[in-house]
């Protein structure tokens, strides 16, 4: 099997930035996944415990003093190092912001080519393949790369953590990444917010509230269905936009990008917009009094009705269940 890396993302003091559980068992399906982490020296050991937990067969640790300091750089030159070090057939790393900063910078190392955004991934023989939803979630298309290595952006959410717990080989080596093209990091400050419900990138519900909820204290409908749900709060632009909600909680094409297990939608038209950021979640609700709305075209179920009449009675009826 080929050696497939998944670069984790950690934040300034060395924790997971996020879940690589996804991302891991998407390389466990069609290789050996291989994590690669960047840190400062001294800090790797609980990080390597927890991607054998999360599936990864190899970690590779890449201890660095400019891990912290320097942008993207050290990560790209990890990769790098750990693509030399394992022969890797490809590298896996998730769509975030940083994700796709580090991405490019190692493409361009590497010579490598790029498949953007995939939402699923399998093998052709020698080849990788991988499945992108496009323009707006319209298309399902497929891309490959016909020889050499290939680096793959993976959307965050997409992938179901299906690998079992592996008691991984650890490599640790000393890195000095070069700054003298990179932005300096002068200081990070580290803002959690505080609550209850899941965060919303990777939470397995999501319940999202829109332009038809009509009026910002309306808004605390969605909140009430996704706390019955333990589900995450998402937005339309649109509820964003009339500062019901921060922008935070926006999901779509200029906002987060989600695949949950179960996207209820209350009062979203459906623009192309938003679609771009749910329509790959499993199974799509939507609860809209427009019969014609653009969202009961990718919804599993829809219900064309009053969302202040119906999402009561779907609250009472989750709340029988518990």
């Amino acid at each position: 099997m080929p050696n497939i890396l998944v670069f984790v993302e950690t934040s300034a003091s060395g924790e997971l930035r996020s879940n690589p559980a996804g991302a891991l068992s998407a390389a466990a399906a069609i290789g050996t996944p291989v994590a690669v982490v960047t840190v400062s020296p001294g800090s790797g050991a609980a990080v390597a415990d927890t991607l054998g937990k999360l599936g990864a067969a190899h970690v590779f640790i890449a201890e660095s003093a400019s891990a912290a300091t320097l942008l993207a750089t050290p990560q790209a030159a990890a990769l790098a190092a750990a693509a030399a070090e394992y022969d890797a057939s490809a590298v896996l790393i998730e769509g975030t912001t940083d994700g796709r900063d580090i991405a490019g910078r190692l493409v361009a190392r590497l010579g490598a080519a790029l498949l953007a955004d995939a939402v699923a991934l399998k093998r052709d023989g020698d080849r990788l393949v991988a499945t992108h939803s496009v323009f707006g979630g319209a298309y399902t298309v497929e891309s490959t790369v016909e020889d050499g290595p290939v680096v793959v952006t993976v959307r965050p959410g997409a992938f179901e953590a299906t690998s079992a717990t592996a008691t991984p080989a650890i490599k640790t080596v000393a890195l000095d990444a070069d700054g003298s093209a990179s932005a300096v990091i002068d200081s990070v400050v580290e803002e959690k917010a505080v609550s209850s419900r899941p965060e919303l990138r990777e939470a397995k519900t999501v319940v999202s509230g829109g332009r038809g909820l009509g009026a910002a204290d309306k808004f605390v409908l969605v909140e009430q269905l996704a706390d019955a749900l333990g589900a995450a709060v998402g937005a339309s632009r649109a509820a964003v936009d009339a500062g019901w909600i921060p922008s935070n909680h926006q999901v779509g094409q200029t906002g987060t990008t989600v695949s949950p297990d179960l996207y209820i939608a209350l009062g979203i038209s459906g623009a192309i917009q938003h679609r771009a950021g749910m329509q790959t979640a499993k199974t799509i609700v939507a609860i809209n009094k427009d019969a014609d709305a653009p969202i009961f075209d990718v919804a599993d179920f829809g219900i064309v009705g009053d969302v202040f009449s119906v999402v009561p009675q779907l609250i009472d009826a989750v709340a029988s269940k518990n």
